[in-house]
Formats: C-alpha cells, structure tokens, sequence
C-alpha cells in the first residue's frame, strides 16, 4: 500500500496545473425545456365564483394544433379540477378524458395533423389550493384602510394548472380571452383590452377581456374587489392604478415616475412598449412583492404602503421599475423553461439601477448594483442551496424562488458586469438585438451571448460559462509590495474560493486599477485568468493606496487586500 496522502496530494497538483491550463471542465447542462406535441394558440376562458365555498366554476375552450401527423391525444396540465364535460367545441361531439397525475388526458374523435386545429371545450369546477386566492374583506384599523373581499390570480411558477386546463409551462404562449363574472359593485381588471361588461339576469357583471398578442400561461391574470381606479396616459398607452377607496393619494407617491420609467426603458432598449396598456392593481395577502401579469401588474398593498415610509419609498420605486421592465424582459421575451428565470427576474433587477442611473445618475446606478451584489454574496454565504443563473435545480419549481439572491441580485449585477465588458454601446446594441430577435418568442440564455457576442464581435462563451452556467463568486487575496530602487509595485493576487465541478478554481477578471503615489496617481489594467498569480507595475514614486477595481466593473467578488509591504 502506497502513502495515501502523498497520493491524494500528487493529484491534486496535478488537477490544479491541469485546471489552470485549461479552464474547467463543466458537466453537461441538463435539457429543462418540456417538449410538447401540441401548440396552444387560444384559451378562451369563462370564470364564476361560489364565494362561500371558495370554488371556481370554469368553461374553458382550449384551441390548438398538433406539431406532428396523428396526433390522436391530448394532454393538459390539470391539478384539482373537477371535469363535468369535455367535448368538440362546434360539434359538441363528447370526448372520453381521464386525470392522471396533475394532467388531464382527452381522447380525440380522430388522428389529427398539423393542418388541422382543434377546440376543446372543459366544462369544470375547482378549489384550487393555488392559482386563484380567495381574501376576505378587511375593516379599516389605526394606519391600514381595510379593502373589500378579493379574488386574484398568481401564476407564477405553475399555479395556473390548478384552475385552469392548459400547457402550463413558459416557453408556450397563447392568446386569451377572459369573460370573468363578479359582483356589480366590484372592479375586474385582466389582460389585455376590456371590450365589454354585459349585466347578468341575477345582477352579476360579466368583463370580457381580449389579449390577442400571445404570451405564457404564467401570465394570465385578473383581479376583482372594489377599487379606486386613476388613470393616465403615456403617449397613447393607458395606465391604471387601482387601490382602495379613499387611498388614491397614494398613486403620486408610488406610481408616479410610471410614465418616466416607460420612456426611460423605450429609450435605453429602442423597443416602444410593447402593449396596449399597463395596469397597476394592489392586493392583499400576496406573497411576492409584485408579479407582473402581462399589461395588468398585481402589487402587494403592504409593499406599495411603504411609500409613506421615507426609509422604504425608494424600495417602492424600485419595485414599479422592476415590474414595468418586465414588459420587456420576460413577458415580451420570455425566458424558455425554468433555468433561465434569471433572463426575466436578472434583467428586471438590472432595470432598477438602469432607471436610478437616467434619474438620479451614475453614483446612485453603482450604489444599487453594489447592494444587489452585496445581498447576493450574503446570501451565497449561508445557503446549501447553491445554484448558478441557470439553474439546474428548476425542476423542482417549488423552490425556484429559495435562492432569489442568485435569480435577482446576482443576475442584475452579472448584466452589469457584461455592460461593463463589452461596454455601453455594444450592450445597449445586443439587448435592442436580443429582444427584436425574440420579439413575443422564448429564450435561453444562448440566445443571450449569441446577441451580444454579434453586437461586440467578442466571443463571450467563458463569460457565460463562470458567471451564468457557474455558481459562486472569486474570493480574492491581494499582497502588495513596493521596490524602491525599482519603482515597481508588485503584486501577488490568489483566488481563495473553494473548486468543485461548478465553481471555477480561477475566474477571469479583467481588473482597473487606480495607484494614487506622492507623485501622482496611475491607473492600470491587469487580468486575473489564474489561481495564483504576480504582477510588477511601474510607479512614479511609493504607493499611498491601491484601488482595486475602482469603477465596480466586477462588484459580485470578495475582495481582501493587505497593507503595502514597503520592501527593500
């Protein structure tokens, strides 16, 4: 038997060499996309409630075609639901359907090709444990205005299965329409264009709403209790805020810059908003801060009544500019599975400190991606539940939103990074790119390098690779010393992170520095591509201070840098 800990060792530094020659080597990416033999073009959907026993009743007509010759079944995401009929929907001719395992399976009459589209009429009823949330009416208290009884959707990630027969995955996108049925003193808001409220034999009002521009079933929205509604426009866009009776002083201070953001986002991406109007709904007992259900954004109440808070209003700001971006970034281009939530929520997340940088300038852009770093490597710190950008993990959806560090704060700041890469006009090129390319279409994160690869002419596959495909950040070690008879100040940088197959062992890091001597200041560039490596820099005269990456071009590192060794 050999010494074991000489070979364990002799390993090692064979890896290690091996590693910084040749970068590492990644496992495969697994395929997280969901393949489909159908193609969802319509969902017209018709909604009433039994309020007192929390039950939806649904009449559903779902139109579609096959992607392939006969296609003899189909299947839908269905979780919960109680189906009364399924059947043709012109002919009324009955189809045999079964639920298995959060899907409903219809028989079709016959083979069907890619020619052919089919309607499928459900005829339902469901309590759906998530999808649609029933709230109860809320008295006004000492600093809270009470609300109505409410019912409101929340899509996100796969709740719309639940009241809804659909393919309730993002990368499928359909048109809808809504004729949803509430009582006459409520306010119904949804998706897309209100074309008509009819009066019901029993006094209920039926809204009829139509979204004829396709988007994902993750998006489908609508909102009903009795609201205040202000209005505005932008250029010819509406907008709405809906809140509670009595609170509309609230809208200035909250949504105010609404119509600002939207000019401050067509201008940066040159792509005009992309619809027909944006709605801004508050609501009560909402999970998240805001979702931004395409046209018609739902809003926690409690996050937009921070605003009177002065600690919390620029919060508040941040979160109308996060779900306006999301018109762009995720409802107009929408991420294709799960893993690439960060192209949505990362991108949302950038658009914050890209709207503070046109408002208030360049200091308050830096201040807030530096905080969402910061809160990313917090974050990254404690948790045993690492994922890269792309997330591996997503197939199990329940916990996509565990490690929001990573989805949101790191992926704001690693747009950053890229902007700061390939520099401003090159970016703002590639993104104008990415979303004409993809415009109302689905997207990985290759389509992503693919358009800023051709808006800079610079391959950035080793970008992707360590700061999208990775996990973890560089933690890095700076010793200084300064010869005098040579006027050089050295430098000995180590990455200290710790390797494994998805973090790097040496990340590439293009660092400035700024050297401030008694004799004047000098700026220099060095790139980190190994784990440990030395730089000599000529000076002028004895550093008085070292500032390492000075711009926070790279603000997701942990970063220790000794005192100067004087030297000899």
């Amino acid at each position: 038997m050999g010494n074991t800990y000489f070979a364990k060792n002799a390993i090692f530094v064979a890896a290690f060499f091996l590693f910084n020659l040749i970068g590492s080597a990644q496992p495969a990416r697994p395929d997280l996309n969901r393949a489909s033999d159908i193609d969802v073009k319509h969902y017209s959907i018709r909604i009433s409630f039994d309020r007192a026993k929390k039950r939806v009743i649904g009449d559903t007509i779902v139109t579609l075609s096959p992607v392939s010759q006969n296609l003899t079944q189909v299947v839908l995401d269905s979780v919960g639901i109680d189906y009364s009929s399924v059947t043709l929907d012109k002919s009324s001719t009955p189809l045999k359907f079964r639920g298995q395992a959060g899907r409903v399976i219809v028989d079709l009459d016959r083979p069907y090709s890619p020619r052919d589209t089919i309607s499928i009429r459900f005829q339902y009823s469901a309590n759906p444990k998530k999808g649609i949330y029933f709230v109860p009416e809320q008295k006004p208290a000492e600093n809270w205005p009470g609300h109505s009884a409410q019912i409101w959707t929340q899509g996100e990630a796969e709740e719309a299965r639940h009241w809804l027969p659909s393919f309730d995955f993002p990368s499928d996108k359909a048109t809808t329409e809504q004729f949803i049925t509430a009582n006459a003193n409520e306010t119904v808001i949804g998706n897309g264009t209100l074309l008509e409220k009819a009066t019901n034999p029993d006094g209920t009002v039926t809204h009829h709403f139509k979204m004829d521009i396709p988007y994902s079933t993750y998006l489908i929205s609508f909102v009903i209790g009795e609201y205040s509604q202000v209005s505005e426009k932008y250029k010819e866009i509406p907008l709405g805020y809906f809140v509670y009776p009595g609170t509309e002083s609230i809208v200035p201070k909250a949504y105010g810059k609404t119509a600002d953001m939207m000019r401050v986002f067509e201008d940066l991406t040159k792509i005009d908003f992309p619809f027909n109007k944006y709605d801004q709904t508050i609501v009560s007992a909402f999970q998240f801060g805001g979702m931004e259900n395409i046209t018609a954004t739902t809003m926690a109440d409690s996050e937009i009544f921070f605003v009177n808070n002065p600690l919390f209003a620029g919060n508040v700001e941040n979160l109308v500019s996060h779900e306006l971006a999301h018109s762009w970034f995720g409802n107009l281009v929408t991420c294709k599975n799960w893993a690439e939530l960060w192209l949505n929520e990362g991108f949302a997340t950038f658009m914050e400190a890209a709207y503070r940088e046109r408002a208030y300038g360049r200091k308050a852009y830096i201040y807030k991606i530096r905080s969402d770093a910061e809160q990313f490597l917090a974050e990254d710190a404690v948790s045993s539940k690492r994922h890269g950008l792309f997330n591996r993990n997503a197939s199990n959806v329940d916990s996509l939103f565990d490690r929001a560090g990573t989805t949101y704060n790191k992926g704001g700041a690693v747009i950053h990074t890229l902007r700061e890469q390939i520099g401003d006009e090159a970016f703002w090129k590639g993104v104008n790119l990415y979303l004409t390319r993809h415009r109302f279409g689905s997207v990985e994160s290759t389509d992503l390098e693919a358009a800023m690869e051709e808006s800079s002419g610079t391959k950035l596959d080793w970008f992707f690779d360590q700061w999208v495909y990775g996990i973890g950040s560089p933690k890095i070690v700076v010793r200084q010393s300064y010869q005098a008879a040579a006027k050089t100040l050295v430098l000995a940088v180590s990455q200290t992170q710790k390797p494994d197959k998805l973090v790097s062992a040496a990340f590439r890091l293009p660092i400035d520095l700024e050297i401030k001597t008694l004799r004047g200041d000098v700026t220099e560039k060095i790139e980190l591509t190994k784990r440990v490596a030395t730089f000599r820099l000529k000076v002028p005269a004895r550093p008085t201070q070292v500032i390492f990456d000075k711009d926070d071009k790279i603000p997701i590192k942990s970063l220790k840098v000794h005192p100067l060794n004087q030297g000899k």
